[in-house]
């Protein structure tokens, strides 16, 4: 592949370029009513949730508060429509699946109140998904799940044949799709940063640069020790998803580690490109997710003038460097768009996601310690959600049971967080992308 690279090119998110997390000189505090492991979204929410119910609440992260994924995701603001999707009657009988699945939707009216109330500027628009079908066979599983999709967020859904799918996508790749109206979009980096503003305005103690070691109860609390000092609280959340467990083994909660898989997934940037081009190939702006077992999202960048491409680029152990992953992803996006071929990308940059084994995300107590995590990828309005919920939680301030707070969080046996089988499912599943596709 000729040389993909601008002369700027910087293996760091677009979304640092206006808004880096930034860092803060505060001092870790001897005590809280609530300490909080992990500065992502989902931490930050908790945090403020409490201060508003008058809790004390100091928020720890290892790196910069909203360092990880929370500044390096698509920006892609979706109302539950992955977990609306599953075959959630067969696991749970449809009473339980519709409150899970309410539960999930909750989350998308929940993030756009809080972004309004909170008056956090961070380019929001409910603009809508767009979901190309890889396959004829995935266009009817589209179709069948559409009006499911529908009555669970309570925004429409449509079918858009291949005949008709450039008044979506400028692109011939797919095999038509569907649209969602239940999806936003937004600056990630923006809203992490004006999330933590937020909390930090209601009085929460924001501390980066501390790394949680153990958590240990005690009496009616528990103490957290850091690689800077203790912590005395009387609860604690971890929040921490797909940073669960160090690079180097450690994990704040380890039995919470061992029920999530971190999987690295990697963006691309494209230099400026035309604004008209950017209209053909996003002619209504939406955010682009296909129906691929390893798949493609992307979008416009929120000013118009870039394309964003994101996938699993690589399922190697401890993953690939981004500009080692950026030729995959920049083949994967040209073949869709062969009309930006020859265009250089001037950001590459990963970060971890958490998945679940049963596709959920999940809020609730081991041990006396609280957790929230296993976005599934999609975890921008479900983060958030799952923070609010969980502080709800711990100040026992929840007005009904939350259908995501469930006592069976399933586990792999002989699992520590460390996983060692990605590379071959990785590649199962690429495969399986072939067959199918192959087979159309």
């Amino acid at each position: 592949m000729a040389d993909i690279f601008a002369p700027d090119f910087r293996p760091a998110p677009y979304w640092w370029d206006a808004a880096e997390p930034a860092e803060r000189e505060t001092a870790l505090p001897a005590e809280a009513d609530v300490a909080i492991v992990g500065g992502g979204y989902a931490g930050l929410s908790a945090a403020l949730t409490l201060r508003r119910l008058g809790h004390n609440a100091v928020v720890l992260d290892a790196e910069r508060i909203g360092w990880g994924a929370s500044s390096r995701n698509g920006g892609m603001v979706s109302g539950g429509l992955k977990v609306a999707g599953g075959d959630l009657d067969r696991k749970f009988g449809a009473e339980q699946a519709r409150a899970i699945v309410g539960a999930a939707a909750a989350s998308f009216p929940f993030i756009e109140d809080l972004i309004a109330r909170e008056n956090i500027d961070c380019d929001y628009v409910r603009c809508g998904r767009f979901l190309p079908a890889w396959t004829p066979g995935h266009y009817r599983a589209l179709e069948a799940k559409a009006p499911k999709l529908a009555e669970a967020t309570g925004m429409p859904t449509a079918m858009l044949p291949r005949a008709r799918q450039r008044e979506e996508l400028g692109s011939d790749y797919y095999y038509g799709g569907m649209t969602a109206e239940a999806t936003g979009s937004l600056h990630p980096g923006k809203y992490a940063r004006g999330l933590a503003d937020a909390a930090a305005r209601a009085g929460a103690t924001l501390v980066g640069g501390v790394r949680v070691q153990t958590i240990a109860r005690h009496g009616s609390g528990a103490v957290i020790a850091t690689d800077k000092g203790n912590v005395r609280a009387g609860a604690v959340l971890v929040a921490t998803n797909g940073y669960s467990r160090a690079p180097g083994g450690a994990a704040a909660m380890p039995w919470l580690a061992r029920r999530l898989v971190p999987v690295a997934s990697y963006i691309i940037a494209t230099e400026k490109l035309d604004k008209a081009l950017i209209r053909e190939l996003f002619p209504n702006h939406r955010m682009i997710a296909d129906t691929k077992r390893v798949l493609n999202y992307f979008r416009p960048s929120p000013d118009g003038e870039r394309v964003l491409w994101g996938g699993r680029a690589s399922f190697r152990s401890g993953g690939a460097a981004p500009a080692e992953a950026a030729p995959a992803l920049y083949k994967a996006m040209t073949d869709v768009f062969p009309q930006i071929r020859g265009v250089k990308i001037t950001h590459a940059w990963t970060g971890y996601v958490a998945f679940t084994l049963d596709g959920l995300p999940h809020i609730g107590e081991q041990d006396g310690i609280h957790f929230a995590a296993g976005c599934q990828g999609s975890g921008v309005a479900m983060a958030s959600w799952l923070g609010h919920q969980s502080a709800l939680k711990i100040a026992r301030a929840a007005n009904a049971p939350f259908a995501l707070d469930v006592k069976n969080f399933p586990a792999l046996p002989l699992y520590d967080g460390r996983p060692w089988f990605l590379p071959l499912v990785g590649e199962y599943y690429r495969l399986r992308d072939r067959i199918d596709r192959a087979a159309a």
